[in-house]
């Protein structure tokens, strides 16, 4: 039974039988949250969403990717990351190619106006994360990294 202090202290809430405060997904959340809330207005400037802005981020690394692995990399449904593809096609930002090899699968490719748009998102992306870390030394931040990419491997559901 979940229980909470009047005072809205999240410090003390309970959860399940632990404190909210010290629930790694809650503060997951709370982290991915703020970050893609700083970067809203610089999205907004560019006419795009969050799941706009994750799939350029992904293509600018992984460009001509199968559009299930993207959604993955993305972090965004599938259905979600469609309607946002449909909108940066339309926009010039990405381009559909059927798969050479398995002509039912789309690969995504970011266009030089996709690229330019993300290289000018960039900097606030870099910003905001080089702000979380403030305060944070540089083994830290990597012992941090490194426990993501467990926390990662232990909940993965795909090769990749």
């Amino acid at each position: 039974m979940n229980k909470t202090l009047k005072n809205n202290d999240n410090k003390h809430a309970i959860i399940g039988d632990q404190l909210l405060d010290d629930f790694a997904p809650y503060l997951m959340n709370r982290i991915m949250g703020r970050y893609n809330e700083s970067l809203r207005q610089k999205m907004t400037s560019l006419d795009l969403t969050t799941p706009k802005m994750r799939a350029l981020a992904v293509l600018s690394a992984l460009d001509g990717i199968l559009i299930n692995e993207l959604a993955v990399y993305a972090v965004v449904e599938q259905s979600t990351l469609s309607r946002a593809l449909d909108q940066l096609s339309a926009d010039g930002l990405v381009k559909r190619k059927i798969d050479s090899i398995d002509t039912r699968a789309t690969r995504i490719y970011l266009t030089e106006t996709g690229l330019e748009a993300f290289k000018s998102l960039w900097p606030d992306m870099q910003s905001t994360y080089n702000g979380m870390f403030n305060d944070i030394g540089n083994d830290e931040k990597s012992q941090f990294i490194v426990t993501l990419r467990k926390i990662l491997t232990n909940i993965r559901k795909h090769d990749f």
